[in-house]
């Protein structure tokens, strides 16, 4: 049985207060027996505005929130999927909203930027969000191979492109990490159908991992928190609450369901 955690948080404007938050939700993950723990999309930081990110952006492989992850990771012997954080790009502005992958010997050992970027209008307190303009689209789809099988990764909007998923399928992922911050409005009518249709349609393991409740900046998160089943099938959640939802990630019974139900092997496109 290799157990998987993903964390769901309410993460404010200060640091180290939502570091410390993160600790006391990693290390119950790790007690009750998880290889692997899930942080959701701004973990580190929900600011009052966009820009107040770009004061906490590190360099990649260096600086206080990358080697606070790394000593968790290896104090916990627990695998880390670290949500997102600002991390500096070259000769820009703006920032990546990079998750890092930390092993339990607290390397990092893979880095995905967010590919697709939240501009859009949506009918909530904030109204519009346009991630663009202080964040640098990502480039390169991302898998890793970890204790519960090859993770395949994507953050929040990400979701809505099933092209994404396919691709990583096409690399061998097994599970998707999934860390996210979903609106209320869109979470309450899109965010299981979107989840559950990702793992539906790649017969794979979805992992995601959000922010709940309403935050400092005046922002409202969607929270619920799953695990989800090659089937389709939610095998744990949490509606609201900050909390810990873990589960068992079968791959035996994954490659059953994949053998019995060969949908991946019958494209025709």
């Amino acid at each position: 049985m290799t157990l998987a955690a993903v964390i769901q948080m309410t993460s404010g404007t200060d640091v180290q207060r939502n570091l410390d938050a993160a600790e006391v939700l990693l290390k119950q993950a790790a007690a009750q027996g998880a290889a692997l723990a899930v942080l959701p999309e701004n973990f580190v930081l929900m600011g009052r505005h966009e820009h107040d990110k770009f004061a906490i952006a590190e360099s990649f492989g260096d600086g206080k929130i990358q080697s606070y992850l790394s000593a968790i990771s290896r104090e916990l012997n627990l695998w880390i999927v670290a949500g997102t954080m600002p991390i500096k790009v070259s000769n820009e502005t703006r920032v990546a909203a990079a998750s890092l992958v930390f092993n339990a010997q607290g390397e990092c050992v893979a880095r995905y930027d967010k590919m697709h970027l939240f501009d859009v209008d949506v009918s909530d307190a904030q109204g519009s969000y346009r991630e663009s303009a202080s964040m640098v689209h990502g480039q390169v789809p991302m898998c890793v191979d970890t204790p519960i099988g090859k993770l395949g990764m994507a953050i929040c909007y990400d979701m809505r492109f099933p092209e994404l998923f396919r691709l990583l399928v096409n690399q061998g992922a097994q599970v998707f990490a999934i860390p996210a911050a979903f609106t209320m409005p869109t979470g309450r009518v899109h965010w299981e159908v979107l989840l559950r249709a990702r793992a539906i349609e790649n017969l794979s393991y979805v992992m995601a991992s959000a922010q709940t409740g309403l935050h400092e900046n005046g922002r409202e998160t969607w929270g619920h928190s799953m695990i989800i089943s090659p089937w389709g099938e939610i095998l744990n959640s949490r509606s609201e609450a900050p909390g810990v939802v873990i589960t068992d990630i079968n791959l035996q019974n994954q490659a059953a369901i994949r053998q019995r139900f060969p949908v991946l092997s019958q494209r025709r496109l």
